[in-house]
């Protein structure tokens, strides 16, 4: 455990920092976003370059691939729709008035935040935009899409899906999408919202905040149900993985908390910076970090399992597909690493135990291999 990881492929096309990397949903292809005002798809099938999308006027804040198409916005304040088999660029959304920090698809609809301290959601076809919401007084930085799941039909979700908002100026909204009203206004953070998840059902949202904490909230009724408060820096990234919530930190931890009861359960340290990404699969949490490596950890014992060295600059974003991590990173590069070896999980309790019962609050141990200096 803890040993180095070889990569099968290191992907340098692009010239500058990859600032964001997404995974279409058939899982055939990744897209990437970056500093140098493109994007890139490519195949997972052999890690080469398919498309290259050109367009933007400035750096790529963010992108998400679809089956049918890729979208991507900018710091140019616009937001881009690319045909995957030609590359080209089939749709421009226009409207935002400073750098589009965030985009969602979902329903068939396209929703933004931006920096003009909006958000927006835009008919994906038209290209034009059906709502403003407007309330925030600083920075949209991150935002979740709620549907309701009794939902008989698209047109009824529409009706009534929830738009959650995270901002710098310390809160999160809840908007009403169908008719752009601020539904309830989440307030108890003292720093700026930088992630939010949903649960499952869309009812709870988690924010992670500047201030260190994490914040649980009733969407519906605005109502704070729990706040996390162990970490020492600010919460930076979120993942949740049924009742597990995951974070990182500025305080170079990740740290497993029982969703609904707020209680810290496992403690995942070695990084030597920032945990800037996270990602959860099949048993294995997988970090980045400001020191430029990635790490798996058996999610469940905490055991580090082992560290991908080779990246320059911070990691950005990690996605996992079949026997292979996929790691973006603001030195520009896409690395590809094997991942087979990795010592699976150890099975998982039977029997109606209590969640809090199958974890240790020990540190996870962690000094098998010592870290070398990057």
């Amino acid at each position: 455990m803890g040993g180095g990881g070889s990569a099968l492929r290191v992907c340098s096309d692009h010239r500058g920092g990859i600032n964001w990397l997404s995974l279409s949903p058939d899982g055939q292809r990744l897209l990437t976003g970056s500093e140098d005002g493109t994007a890139r798809l490519w195949s997972t099938a052999n890690g080469q370059c398919c498309a290259l999308l050109q367009g933007h006027e400035s750096y790529v804040t963010f992108c998400q691939l679809e089956d049918g198409a890729a979208f991507t916005c900018s710091a140019d304040c616009t937001i881009r729709r690319w045909d995957l088999h030609t590359g080209q660029c089939v749709q421009v959304y226009q409207g935002h008035t400073s750098i589009v920090n965030r985009i969602l698809v979902a329903n068939n609809q396209l929703f933004s935040s931006s920096y003009d301290r909006t958000a927006r959601v835009w008919s994906v076809d038209k290209g034009q935009v059906s709502r403003e919401f407007r309330g925030h007084r600083n920075c949209v930085l991150t935002l979740a899409y709620s549907a309701p799941w009794d939902a008989p039909c698209v047109e009824e979700a529409e009706a009534r899906g929830l738009l959650v908002t995270g901002s710098t100026d310390g809160t999160a909204k809840v908007w009403q999408v169908a008719s752009g009203c601020c539904h309830q206004t989440l307030r108890g953070h003292t720093g700026a919202v930088l992630c939010l998840v949903l649960d499952e059902l869309g009812r709870t949202a988690f924010t992670g905040s500047t201030d260190a904490t994490i914040r649980a909230w009733d969407i519906l009724s605005g109502e704070q149900l729990r706040v996390f408060r162990e970490h020492q820096g600010s919460i930076i990234c979120l993942e949740l993985v049924e009742q597990l919530l995951y974070s990182g930190s500025a305080d170079r931890t990740v740290k497993c908390w029982l969703a609904d009861a707020g209680q810290c359960v496992r403690t995942f340290p070695a990084h030597r910076r920032s945990v800037s990404a996270l990602k959860f699969h099949a048993g294995t949490l997988f970090t980045g970090s400001g020191d430029a490596c990635a790490r798996a950890f058996d999610a469940q014992s905490g055991a580090l399992q082992r560290v991908f060295r080779g990246h320059a600059l911070v990691i950005n974003c990690l996605q996992v597909h079949g026997h292979v991590l996929y790691t973006a990173s603001h030195d520009g590069a896409l690395r590809l690493w094997d991942l087979r070896g990795l010592q699976a999980p150890c099975p998982r309790p039977t029997g109606k135990r209590s969640l809090s019962r199958l974890f240790s609050n020990r540190v996870a141990c962690v000094t098998a291999v010592p870290l070398q200096p990057t």
